[in-house]
């Protein structure tokens, strides 16, 4: 069975993507798990290899067709071109080479040439252009190999997850977001992750408040009474293990969040601030809802140590784990539910009490005659 090839995006050049890149394929045993080819610039590569004198070799490669199984590759996305490297610092032409990254390998992904996409951290601002004007990574990606799926944002570690209804959008737009419809497909999709990407078969989501105290009663908010418990309450009835709202204030705190297998959190801030706090050093923000598996490490480019070598790889190193694992997992559960056994049922035959078992084709002839 080959290797999972796991494309990789540079990242913002001025930050700390190819340290935490080089540092995690520094040790060889990471070679074993999968073949990784970086999308970016041999040059750039180098540069900030002596930086910090990693001992990390590379290969260059013109396609990820080629990729050497037993290597860290880079595929050469810009030629012979000399790119300024400023560390700590925001810069047109990084966000440039950060887009150039993404978009050769978003074109490998679609041909079939990687399986995963794993992301070094972008400078959300400098990557702005005609090509890109995204608030991020996620919605980047959403747009160009979505296939017309809608993505939903999970940061998580091997103990929590925490999705996001609304995510890169101001706190003043994030009320006016929240309505049944938005709030179903993203548990709908939360489920089915969980199912298709966790392998957890029956599993329970907690949904917090968007107000204080769950807006008391309507005291303080309304979305709570109006728009959040209705879509709750209709979807257990749908089969979906939901539960809440529960106020955000004391849900982490009381250590609540360990009796469920994801949360849904209403905005960015109210969900990753204690993602973070628990989580910093192994989190990995994973772009559920797509065909297509992309990971990403929690943290974002890291201007003020770039370039020093003291940034940690922990969560880029978690990220590819992430990856891999769950296009393992996706594998397994469409093979386990590619085939499945066709329906039975008991049909009564005469006035006996005898009963017999037919096998029916159709999920609309399916049903108990006694």
């Amino acid at each position: 069975m080959r290797k999972i090839k796991v494309g990789i995006t540079h990242g913002d050049i001025n930050g700390v993507g190819y340290e935490i890149i080089l540092k995690t394929f520094e040790n060889p045993e990471m070679l074993e798990l999968c073949t990784p080819i970086v999308y970016g610039s041999p040059k750039t590569a180098t540069y900030h290899r002596k930086s910090f004198e990693c001992a990390t070799n590379f290969i260059v490669k013109n396609s990820a067709r080629d990729a050497d199984d037993n290597s860290l590759n880079i595929v050469n996305c810009f030629g012979e071109e000399e790119i300024k490297i400023d560390f700590g610092k925001s810069t047109p032409e990084a966000g440039r080479a950060a887009l150039i990254s993404l978009e050769h390998a978003l074109e490998d992904y679609r041909k079939g040439d990687i399986d995963v996409l794993v992301t070094a951290p972008i400078n959300k601002n400098n990557i702005q252009s005609d090509s890109f004007h995204f608030p991020g990574h996620t919605e980047y990606i959403e747009e160009k190999v979505g296939d017309g799926n809608k993505a939903l944002m999970i940061l998580m570690n091997d103990t929590l997850r925490v999705a996001l209804a609304t995510t890169h959008i101001p706190i003043s737009m994030v009320a006016e977001s929240i309505n049944k419809q938005v709030i179903e497909e993203k548990l709908r999709i939360l489920d089915r992750t969980l199912k298709r990407d966790f392998l957890i078969d029956n599993p329970r989501i907690a949904v917090l408040a968007l107000n204080p105290h769950c807006g008391d009663g309507g005291v303080i908010g309304t979305e709570e009474r109006d728009i959040i418990t209705p879509t709750i309450d209709a979807l257990f009835e749908d089969g979906i293990k939901c539960f809440g709202p529960y106020a955000a204030d004391g849900f982490f705190g009381s250590g609540n969040y360990t009796h469920f297998d994801a949360i849904l959190a209403m905005y960015h801030d109210q969900g990753l601030a204690p993602f973070k706090a628990l989580a910093m050093d192994d989190g990995v923000n994973f772009t559920a809802g797509l065909p297509i598996v992309r990971t990403s490490p929690d943290h974002g480019t890291a201007y003020d140590i770039a370039g020093q070598g003291v940034a940690s790889e922990d969560s880029f190193r978690k990220a590819i784990y992430t990856a891999i694992d769950i296009v393992r997992n996706r594998r397994t559960y469409d093979s386990a539910h590619a085939h499945p056994l066709k329906k039975q049922y008991y049909e009564k035959k005469d006035d006996s009490d005898k009963l017999k078992l037919d096998q029916v084709t159709d999920d609309n002839d399916m049903g108990m005659e006694l």
